[in-house]
């Protein structure tokens, strides 16, 4: 990958979380000189283990090779669905930077607490490793963990793509769009009852 190409593109997955029954992800695919290119949707099960399959199927029905990096707005969303960002590098060969915004003595403790017996998702918790705090040139802070990539060249993309505060385009857009998709569903639901 070639940093510093203007026509990098980037796929930010973000979420909108209902607190209902399935979370809205909603894909963005940017180019580093933040002209979208393209938007993708799926949805996971809240509480559930099915958002990698997801993501998985949302790179897919895009049909594009010219993906360079996917952006994830945290790895674990929709109550306990825990992405394995490894398993998308690994089966589509485009590296993964997780990205979340707050500090946290992590989760391990309210995964016991909810889910008690279930080692898989424990131990696809305790496979996301750490994260690294790093500092956008905003003056933001931010924690990323990286796949198939250097945390450098990580820290570079979120600077490259983040034009104020410390959101990524990609996945403020993405958040977005989830949360639209979201809205609108909400909105026909209550219609039609």
């Amino acid at each position: 990958m070639h940093i510093p190409k203007k026509g990098l593109r980037a796929l930010g997955i973000a979420e909108s979380f209902s607190g209902r029954t399935h979370s809205t992800l909603a894909g963005v695919v940017m180019r580093k000189d933040l002209r979208i290119d393209g938007f993708v949707f799926g949805t996971v099960t809240v509480g559930g283990m099915d958002a990698t399959g997801t993501i998985l199927r949302m790179v897919e029905e895009l049909e594009r090779r010219d993906i360079n990096v996917i952006m994830l707005s945290g790895c674990v969303i929709a109550w306990f669905n825990i992405i394995d960002p490894a398993v998308i590098f690994n089966k589509t060969g485009i590296p993964v930077i997780g990205i979340t915004y707050e500090t946290s003595e992590g989760l391990l403790p309210d995964i016991r607490f909810h889910f008690p017996n279930d080692t898989i998702r424990l131990a696809a918790y305790g496979n996301l490793g750490e994260r690294t705090q790093v500092l956008l040139h905003t003056g933001q802070t931010i924690f990323i963990r990286a796949w198939g990539i250097s945390q450098s060249d990580a820290l570079r993309l979120c600077d490259d793509f983040t034009l104020e505060g410390k959101i990524p385009e990609p996945l403020r857009v993405a958040r977005i769009c989830a949360r639209s998709i979201l809205q609108k569903s909400e909105r026909q639901k209550n219609v039609s009852e």
